[in-house]
């Protein structure tokens, strides 16, 4: 049962108005909120089991998400009285997150990347945890974006290993696959986002990656989300 987490408990403060009263995984775009289109792809893609987080307008966020018998699929809601971060967030929710490795991506991205290409990769990885005298896979794998609206974070060498940025270098496209021995540093109900925890895991060589060049967006300003309209407009 391949699990995977949505990240939703982000304010959205450069999306205000908007999410003044409205969370920023429920804003429409293309006429489903944000967050259907990423359930719809995992779903496809067969991940079967979601878990979501949520802590700004907390309430119609569950209220949607009340619905996920919809989808076929086993939802679960974790919830954060304050957002603790991007990691903090998974680190909260790991009690729901119990396989060894887990997809996560966020909320207010929108993209037509395939997530059938974690799942395969996913289900590649857990076959080398069990088996005996096999390299044993990173501790995490990212999405990259060449995109230059947006600062780079990463590049890849040529084993596909993920380093800091240099020569061709992308933002990470907040799509990846996580071991839970990732996130062994942290206790629930600490703050932390997964940047630092990344920078440590690729200064050590340990996490690997792939680019893509699905069209990818990250609605996080007023400009951004109308941009998402026209940029997938007919796809």
């Amino acid at each position: 049962m391949p699990q995977a987490m949505i990240l939703a408990a982000g304010r959205g403060e450069r999306l205000r108005p908007l999410t003044d009263q409205r969370p920023k995984p429920l804003l429409p775009v293309r006429g489903k909120p944000l967050i259907e289109w990423q359930i719809e792809g995992l779903v496809r893609a067969g991940f079967d089991e979601i878990v979501v987080n949520g802590a700004w307008l907390a309430e119609p966020l569950e209220s949607f998400l009340a619905q996920g018998q919809r989808w076929g699929i086993t939802l679960h809601w974790s919830r954060e009285n304050q957002a603790l971060g991007t990691a903090g967030g998974v680190v909260q929710a790991l009690p729901f997150l119990t396989d060894p490795i887990f997809a996560v991506v966020s909320a207010d991205i929108h993209t037509t990347y395939a997530y059938e290409l974690l799942r395969v990769r996913l289900e590649r990885w857990r076959n080398s945890l069990e088996g005996e005298g096999v390299d044993q896979p990173p501790l995490a794998h990212l999405v990259l974006v060449e995109d230059e609206r947006y600062p780079p974070d990463f590049s890849l060498d040529a084993k596909g290993r993920v380093t800091l940025p240099t020569g061709r270098a992308g933002t990470y496209g907040n799509i990846g696959l996580f071991r839970r021995s990732f996130f062994t540093s942290l206790e629930r109900g600490e703050n932390a986002d997964l940047g630092a925890l990344l920078r440590d895991a690729v200064s050590r060589h340990q996490v690997s990656g792939e680019w893509t060049v699905s069209p990818w967006i990250n609605v996080g300003t007023l400009a951004e989300w109308q941009r998402a309209e026209k940029l997938f407009e007919g796809v």
